[in-house]
């Protein structure tokens, strides 16, 4: 057998979706996270799973080990050698703030201490000319002070290194060497890893470039021993195929690659199950969706509009109303991203005000439900005490829980307010469900999209559950909860990724100007033989398809869009097609045009491979069972009360079956709720189908 493995490691649990690609038979696998040691939930999930270790062709693994990283600052400790004059570059970042009106308002805190940001003199201009070559002398110097102060990683980042990465390459070279001396007479001290922006970012504004880098060499030692102890127990399983790491440009990349440019795994895990949603409804034909994940740490959402995936251009980790966070300067599909989930805590806050999330149980206690030691209720804990998740068993019988345990921790916080215990947990429910729906608004309605033009696809542990409440509020007018098992939909998304590279080059040329054709052609050029070379050092050299795209703006404005550019050879007719096409674009975006010069301000080529992935049949592949269903229990619905709700295993539902609410769905990885006032359909796909009543 020639299988293809996905392994997707959340907030609480780790799943894994495999296909058989002779056969298109699927196998499926849940366990816990294990923080402590992703390595350990990773080889439980393939044991639970059965799979023969011989018959894996390829391995795909998300993780969110760099995001969790960089938010707990738990990388490694980092020194910066820049351009002489340029050492407060992360210190300065940007003049424009996004909280105006506080007055106490400080500026993020960089990755790495003054004291560890050293100059050197070295010099390129804006036009890629090299001024002044790399001291070398400063160089080893600046090394040295580095490695007594213990750090783990260096980053470079010279100014203007984007336009001519010379000394940057010259530079690496240099300590390379030293090092190698270095160490060889200091056997007992760690060496440092090295990073140089021009491998990770070759696109313009320094700050964004230098921070890029910076957090680059952040996780570098963190994803080297994570994804060299991986390797290592994997081969020891037996496993002999190619390991692929999930990006976050929405395309997976070999395990060498991510251990070399670790940044761009940033949102590995999130993108995957998007990618997954894109695929889905390109087969059902739903061009326009809104994917929602609902997890056990955090709920993600993303607009899938035209069958397209959205990607940011200015993405920065911890950014908010309040904080610009800090900026990445790679290709990262557009998520956005709140603190609730099925583990987050209710608690009260200062103001006596019941919350839910950010705080959260995490992996190892769970909900107090589970009875691993937790004591304060979480969202799932109120699942559980209201009945919407069965109260016996989860995981196809594979998890008991003890209700008990969560009436009494819902009941505490209850008593602050006067409330009982079934209301104070409808009162967490419905806070978690207007929070998500809040966040939906924020990447439709903000941006210029109707809500009720899209179908919600949602998938995770949670997602199912509050869907039907969301799309009541926003008034979307179809929930879409998958046919491949919802708590592994994420994973199932990785084996619809295909290889993909992304390769950025930034030339600001105005569109009119003379001989920019030629000059824009060169560049494409160089850009498709640098994907070509990644491809080709994972041993890939076919069915390659290179997109060329620009980033490009009205000239004397700040932003850009990125439009595709026509097949073929740059022409001036191929110009005047993206300037029509970028205006199009703008109108789209803004709700105007100018009429004025266009500008290119970024060449790009996006490079795809593809796979072999799973098809969607019309009927699904065998799925997680469950245990013996009740068919019935009472359930608390808000505004209603209790009532004797049916309950229905899905893998008894057949196409073209109609559940009319109140109702559940159960099953292994996942519980739908279908609300009073809605019905559930099975399409020929076996998709469940959410729609409210007319009223």
């Amino acid at each position: 057998m020639s299988i293809r493995v996905a392994v997707d490691i959340g907030g609480g649990f780790a799943d894994l979706a495999a296909i058989d690609l002779a056969s298109g038979e699927m196998f499926w696998s849940k366990t816990y996270t294990t923080p402590e040691d992703l390595r350990i939930c990773v080889k439980e999930v393939f044991r639970l799973s059965k799979l023969q270790p011989q018959s894996v062709s390829q391995l795909l693994h998300g993780q969110t080990l760099v995001i969790n990283s960089i938010l707990q600052r738990a990388g490694a400790k980092v020194g910066l050698i820049t351009t002489k004059g340029f050492r407060d570059v992360l210190q300065l970042q940007r003049a424009n703030r996004r909280d105006i009106f506080n007055l106490r308002y400080q500026k993020p805190e960089p990755f790495v201490p003054r004291n560890l940001r050293l100059e050197v003199t070295e010099r390129t201009s804006a036009n890629g000319e090299i001024l002044a070559e790399v001291s070398r002398d400063e160089l080893v110097a600046a090394c040295d002070y580095l490695v007594q102060q213990s750090v783990e990683a260096i980053a470079i980042c010279y100014i203007n290194s984007y336009a001519n990465p010379e000394n940057e390459y010259r530079s690496r070279e240099i300590l390379e060497a030293h090092l190698t001396e270095y160490f060889a007479a200091h056997p007992q001290t760690a060496r440092p890893y090295l990073t140089i922006s021009s491998d990770v970012c070759r696109e313009w504004r320094e700050y964004e470039r230098t921070n890029t880098a910076v957090l680059n060499a952040y996780v570098m030692p963190l994803m080297e021993r994570y994804v060299t102890g991986l390797s290592h127990e994997l081969r020891d399983l037996g496993i002999p195929g190619t390991l692929y790491m999930m990006l976050s440009n929405g395309g997976v990349a070999s395990f060498d690659y991510s251990t070399r440019r670790p940044i761009e795994t940033v949102e590995s895990g999130p993108v995957a199950g998007i990618v997954g949603a894109a695929r889905l409804g390109e087969w059902i034909g739903e061009r326009h969706l809104i994917a929602l994940d609902g997890g056990s740490t955090t709920t993600k959402a993303s607009v899938i509009q035209n069958g397209e995936i959205r990607y940011m251009s200015d993405y920065a980790v911890e950014r908010n109303d309040h904080r610009p966070g800090y900026p990445i300067k790679v290709p990262v599909a557009d998520v956005a991203e709140i603190g609730v989930g099925g583990n987050s805590l209710a608690w009260i806050d200062r103001l006596g005000e019941l919350k839910v999330g950010p705080r959260n149980a995490g992996a190892t206690v769970g909900p107090v439900a589970y009875g691993r030691g937790g004591t304060e209720p979480t969202l799932s804990d109120a699942f559980i005490s209201l009945g919407l998740m069965n109260p016996q068993y989860l995981l196809g019988g594979s998890l008991p829980v003890n209700k008990a345990l969560a009436d009494d921790a819902i009941e505490r916080i209850g008593q602050r307010f006067g409330s009982g215990t079934l209301e104070t947990a409808a009162g967490i429910v419905r806070i978690a469900a207007d929070t998500a729906a809040q966040m939906l608004r924020l990447i439709s309605v903000q941006r210029g999209h109707d809500p009720r033009d899209f179908c919600l696809l949602t998938y995770g542990g949670s997602g199912p559950m509050i869907a039907a409440f969301i799309a009541r509020e926003l008034k979307i007018p179809r929930v879409l909860i998958p046919s491949i098992p919802p708590g592994n939909f994420s994973a199932w998304g990785l084996l619809m990724s295909d290889l993909k590279h992304t390769a950025v080059r930034t030339r600001i040329r105005r569109l009119d100007a003379v001989g920019v054709t030629a000059e824009l052609e060169e560049t494409f050029l160089c850009l498709e033989a640098e994907v070509g070379a990644l491809f080709a050092e994972e041993g890939v050299s076919k069915d390659i398809l290179l997109i060329r795209m620009a980033d490009v703006r009205y000239y004397g404005q700040e932003h850009t869009i990125r439009v595709q550019l026509t097949a073929g050879p740059v022409t001036q007719e191929s110009l005047a097609e993206l300037g029509r096409s970028f205006s199009e674009h703008h109108d789209k975006e803004y709700g105007f045009t100018l009429n004025t010069a266009i500008e290119l301000v970024n060449a790009v080529i996006i490079g795809t491979a593809t796979v072999g992935k799973p098809v969607m049949q019309s009927e699904t592949a065998p799925r997680p069972q469950g245990g013996v269903q009740s068919n019935s229990r009472v359930v608390y619905w808000q505004d209603l009360g209790e009532i004797t709700t049916p309950i229905l295993h899905r893998s008894t539902l057949s196409s073209g079956e109609y559940v009319h609410g109140p109702a559940i769905i159960e099953e292994a990885t996942s519980t739908v709720v279908v609300p009073p006032a809605f019905t559930a359909f099975v399409d020929p796909h076996h998709n469940l189908i959410l729609q409210e009543n007319e009223r």
